[in-house]
C-alpha cells in the first residue's frame, strides 16, 4: 500500500511561485506515473501535469511554460513547481501515482492566488 503526503500549498499573490511536494511511502515508487490534478470550486478535477517513469512530461495548455513537474526516485517524491501564478490557478491540488488500473491519491493541498 502506498500513502501520499502533499505539502507546499498556501496563499500567494498573483505572479508569485509555490512548490508542491508529494512524498510517497512504500516501495516501487519509480514504476508509477506521477500526476498532479486540481479541483477548483465548482469545476471538475482536471489533470494538470504528468511525469512518466522515464521522466517524460506533459501539461495542460493553461499551465505550459509556467509549471514544471519533476520527480526524485531516491526520495520517493514528485514535485510541482508553479511560477507566474494566476487567480485561475486557485484550487485544491492532488498528487496521484498511477500504474495501469492502480491509483493512489494524496489528501490534497490548497493553493490560493489572491492579492
Amino acid at each position: 500500500q502506498v500513502q501520499l503526503v502533499e505539502s507546499g500549498g498556501g496563499l500567494v499573490q498573483p505572479g508569485g511561485s509555490l512548490r508542491l511536494s508529494c512524498a510517497a511511502s512504500g516501495s516501487w515508487f519509480s514504476i508509477y506515473v506521477g500526476n498532479w490534478y486540481r479541483a477548483a470550486p465548482g469545476k471538475q478535477r482536471e489533470l494538470v501535469a504528468t511525469i512518466t517513469t522515464g521522466s517524460n512530461r506533459d501539461y495542460v495548455d493553461s499551465v505550459k511554460g509556467r509549471f514544471t513537474i519533476s520527480r526524485d526516485n531516491a526520495k520517493n517524491t514528485v514535485y510541482l513547481q508553479m511560477n507566474s501564478l494566476k487567480a485561475e490557478d486557485t484550487a485544491v491540488y492532488y498528487c496521484n501515482l498511477n500504474r495501469g488500473n492502480i491509483d493512489y491519491w494524496g489528501q490534497g493541498t490548497q493553493v490560493t492566488v489572491s492579492s
